[in-house]
Formats: C-alpha cells, sequence, structure tokens
C-alpha cells in the first residue's frame, strides 16, 4: 500500500466547465511526486470563445492554442496519464465536470474515473480562513508562485494530499480520505446518446443567446430571498455540499440566484454570520489575497472575529463559489 495518485488542474476558456484550454498532471508515487505532464489545447468546437475574464485569470489568449488539438483529442494522452489512478483536485467537482462536459460537448466518450476533492481535504486538516489554493498550499508548506498555471496547480494540489497523509498517518489514499471522514467520489463512464450533464445543457443556452447574459441597470441593494433546502442528491465530493453559506457585498448574481446555486449542490444558505455559518462567500471584486490586506466587507471583519474566537468559519470569493456551483461570470463582471 501506497499513497499514489494523479493531481489534475484545468483552466478553462469561458464560464462553461466544458471550455478547457490547458491542463497540468502530478503523478504521485509512494507520497513524492514522480511525473509531471502539461499542454494546451482548443476546447470545443462551438464553444471555444475565449471570455476577457477568464483570459485576465489565466493569461492563455486564442492564439496560444489556435495550433493545439481539440480536447476531444488530447483526451486519450489524459486517460493514459492517469491510468487506473485515483485523481486528486482542488475543487473536483469542478475539474472531473471539466472531463465530462467537455467530451459529450464533443460528442466523445470518456472512462470512469474516482476522484477526491483536496479543498475538503485541506478543511480535515488545517485551520485556515481561506482554502484557496495558494493559501492550502502554503499550509502543506509549498509555494505556490504561478497561481492559475494549470501545472503549477496541479502540483500544488499534489502537495496538499502528500501533507495530508503525512499528517494522518494514512498508507494510501483511500485511507488518507477515510481518516478524515471523507469518501471518494465516481464519475461512471459514459458515451454518446447518455444525459448531457447539466453544464452542456446551460451552456447551449448561452450559445443560443449567443454568450450574452442581459445586463443589469443599475445595482440596487441586495435582495436576500428565501434560503431554500439542499439538494440532498447533490455530489458529496462537492466542495460546498454540507456547508453553511452566507452571502456579503455586491455579486455579479442575485442573492436568490446565489441561494438557488448554492442549495442545488447540497448546501444550506442563510441571511447574516451565525455560530452556524461555515463559510461566508464576498462580492465587492474580493480575491483571497484580500484577507491579508484588510479589505473587507462588515459580514467578513464579523468573520474575521469568530475565527479569532475560535471558529471555523471559511472566507470565499465570488470566482471560487462559481468554480464550485458551475455558471457562466455574471453579466458586467
Amino acid at each position: 500500500m501506497a499513497v499514489d495518485f494523479t493531481a489534475i488542474d484545468f483552466e478553462t476558456a469561458n464560464g462553461f466547465r466544458g471550455s478547457a484550454c490547458s491542463v497540468g498532471l502530478v503523478r504521485v508515487r509512494n507520497g513524492k511526486v514522480v511525473e509531471r505532464d502539461y499542454w494546451v489545447m482548443r476546447p470545443p468546437e462551438g464553444f471555444d470563445h475565449f471570455d476577457t475574464r477568464n483570459v485576465q485569470i489565466h493569461g492563455i489568449r486564442p492564439e496560444d492554442v489556435s495550433d493545439a488539438p481539440r480536447f476531444a483529442e488530447s483526451y486519450p494522452r489524459l486517460r493514459d496519464f492517469v491510468g487506473d489512478d485515483v485523481v486528486l483536485a482542488h475543487n473536483a467537482a469542478f475539474d472531473i465536470g471539466v472531463i465530462k462536459a467537455g467530451l459529450q460537448a464533443s460528442g466523445a466518450a470518456g472512462a470512469a474515473v474516482s476522484y477526491g476533492c483536496t479543498v475538503k481535504l485541506a478543511r480535515k486538516t488545517y485551520d485556515l480562513a481561506s482554502y484557496s489554493l495558494p493559501f492550502a498550499a502554503a499550509a502543506a508548506g509549498f509555494d505556490l508562485t504561478s497561481h492559475h498555471d494549470a501545472l503549477a496547480d496541479a502540483e500544488a494540489c499534489a502537495h496538499i494530499a502528500m501533507d495530508a497523509a503525512l499528517r494522518h498517518g494514512a498508507a494510501d489514499v483511500d485511507a488518507l480520505f477515510e481518516a478524515v471522514g471523507l469518501g471518494l467520489g465516481r464519475q461512471a463512464a459514459f458515451v454518446p446518446g447518455d444525459p448531457e450533464c447539466r453544464e452542456l445543457v446551460d451552456a447551449r443556452g448561452w450559445r443560443a443567446a449567443g454568450h450574452i447574459l442581459p445586463q443589469q441597470p443599475g445595482r440596487p441593494w441586495p435582495t436576500e430571498g428565501a434560503n431554500p433546502d439542499p439538494n440532498e442528491d447533490a455530489d458529496p465530493s462537492n466542495p460546498l455540499f454540507g456547508e453553511t453559506l452566507v452571502f456579503t457585498g455586491d455579486l455579479g448574481l442575485s442573492r436568490p440566484e446565489a441561494k438557488v446555486r448554492a442549495a442545488g449542490v447540497g448546501a444550506r444558505t442563510a441571511d447574516r454570520v451565525t455560530r452556524a455559518t461555515t463559510v461566508l462567500v464576498v462580492g465587492d471584486g474580493f480575491v483571497p489575497e484580500d484577507l491579508t490586506s484588510g479589505r473587507l466587507t462588515r459580514k467578513a471583519r464579523h468573520a474575521m472575529a469568530l475565527r479569532e474566537q475560535g471558529r471555523r468559519i471559511e472566507i470565499l470569493s465570488e470566482a471560487e463559489f462559481l468554480q464550485a456551483v458551475g455558471g457562466s461570470w455574471p453579466a458586467g463582471r
């Protein structure tokens, strides 16, 4: 028995989860990195436009992938690298979803894969204000200097899992996730003709609308809306499953819509920070690095004060929230 797995990270061209434009892969054997791979690719045809927001994040432009293979063409390389490994990713529901959405948008089949989420693993291993990849990697002793480079992010993910295995005395990945009370997810094999994933169905709607969301005139004071019941059948490997969320600041989507998306992945929502709050989603263009600058809303300051009292509350950016729940960048963001 040994700590063997493959860590993976994708960068995407736009808000569609299946629009991968680069991938990083890191193979770990007996708790050590032994091999790496990285390449760029063109997203599936018809879903290959590059949103400005995404380019600003990862720096990959359309001309950088113009001669690269389409996602489905490069999938065998990914499949062969992974082999029978458990795949780990920081927000695995997103990265594993990239594979299915991208292949289904291409009309291609995909192999079954078992996977685990290092966001959830980090929550069980460290006590942090943010479990954003750079913060979790730093807790694991890894300095992530090129965040949003897919290979660097995959290696950071690998180091989180390797460090967690040492801290929990786990002999393999199954034992590691069992030791912290988590389970591994499983994406079944699929073939053309199977029901399409929700992300692809939604993306077809965005494409039919020209990838344009209606602009919202002005920004009135946020209306909280109802707190819907969480979807008990949601994927438990999603990093928001079972969490209790509160929203603060100016989000790019309405609070009621944010709450519906959160409930869809198995989270509870509330209107204010209380003892039950486990995740605070911060708008106003917040990024995790703002935790060191003090640029926080009143609710975020309250959450940080509760952390100083020993409460475990995580602060999440809107970008991280959208990645967890799926969906495009809201208009004007």
